[in-house]
């Protein structure tokens, strides 16, 4: 697997063609605490390669998440075996580092002679033997459907709704500045396909546990403004995940609310894990305010408007670290 920290050479769509045609077995990978674009792309591909005659296994570090139980044929995604696969092509996507897949990932995508990565941030060193990387792409979802659509690979009725999950997910539901044209003719080509995109919204934006509204009132009760209220912060403490009994999934999104709020410029959410490390999230509403850039100050990535680090601790200190990093930024940027 390479590990250049060299600007990668994209493959081309030829490339990976000839890798999925003369290949029987496949492991599709993604990120920790996987979102819509991780979990949709996995499926998206997987039962396209499926439909396509091969053998398949979707794994992911952390399993499928609770709220995208919904999707069709998301049951074969699997926490990692104990044993590496026997397996001849590995393909990360939605992923930015290697390290974000998981070690027990990893180890059982390890015996694959070949890895492939498709993804969609502009941080990642392309650590594939094959990337296909376009960080102007909204979603990896929109990369799968670009390349399944040009290879002429089947596109059953799970790649159909699960590109859809994997885009309208990663956009904001259509909303976010990378949202294009191209995005929106995709969704428009998946529901003459048969899409029931009004089931499949309500699936993804009105299905919520009533925890997810009770982890709402703690972190309104800890939002912060700066001064010049460009910068929204709030935090959650990890006793608050045991006494609600939270898992990963019940936070996705939730920064949206305080990136809303009108004057803000940049959002961030600081989570307490477990292990004592800080997980850090920002969105941005501007590029001149490249939270990426301020994500990379930190071992963190990801894009120009939505970027996450995972730090130490205490939580205290990280958040001081990264507000003043913020704050540098803006100060900087002059605006």
């Amino acid at each position: 697997m390479s590990d250049s920290h060299d600007t990668p050479r994209m493959a081309s769509f030829e490339e990976i063609d000839q890798v999925l045609h003369h290949h029987q077995s496949f492991v599709l990978l993604s990120h920790v605490r996987p979102d819509g674009d991780a979990i949709g792309s996995q499926l998206a591909l997987g039962y396209s390669l499926i439909a396509a005659g091969k053998n398949v296994r979707l794994i992911n570090e952390d399993g499928l998440p609770e709220n995208l139980a919904f999707m069709a044929g998301a049951e074969l995604i699997e926490t990692p075996p104990s044993e590496p696969l026997d397996v001849e092509v590995a393909i990360a996507l939605d992923t930015a580092t290697k390290q974000r897949l998981g070690d027990r990932a990893l180890n059982a995508a390890s015996k694959a002679k070949i890895w492939l990565n498709i993804d969609h941030h502009v941080s990642n060193p392309g650590y594939g033997d094959l990337n296909l990387i376009d960080s102007t792409s909204p979603a990896t979802g929109q990369i799968l459907y670009q390349l399944i659509t040009a290879l002429g690979l089947p596109l059953p009725a799970e790649t159909r709704d699960a590109i859809y999950v994997a885009v309208s997910t990663d956009t904001g539901s259509f909303q976010y500045p990378s949202t294009t044209a191209t995005t929106y003719d995709l969704a428009a080509d998946l529901i003459r396909r048969g899409l029931d995109v009004g089931t499949i919204n309500s699936n993804i934006y009105d299905n919520h546990p009533y925890r997810r509204l009770q982890l709402m009132c703690v972190l309104l009760n800890s939002l912060e403004r700066t001064p010049d209220g460009k910068v929204a912060s709030w935090e959650m403490r990890d006793q608050t995940r045991i006494e609600l009994s939270l898992t990963p999934d019940d936070s996705e999104g939730l920064i949206d609310y305080i990136r809303a709020i009108r004057g803000v410029q940049v959002a961030v959410f600081f989570e307490e894990l477990s292990d004592e490390k800080i997980r850090v999230s920002m969105r941005s509403k501007d590029r001149r305010y490249n939270v990426c850039e301020i994500a990379s100050e930190f071992g963190g990535g990801g894009h120009a408007l939505a970027a996450g680090i995972r730090m130490r601790g205490p939580l205290e200190d990280a958040k001081a670290l990264v507000l003043a990093a913020i704050q540098r930024r803006i100060d900087s940027a002059g605006i």
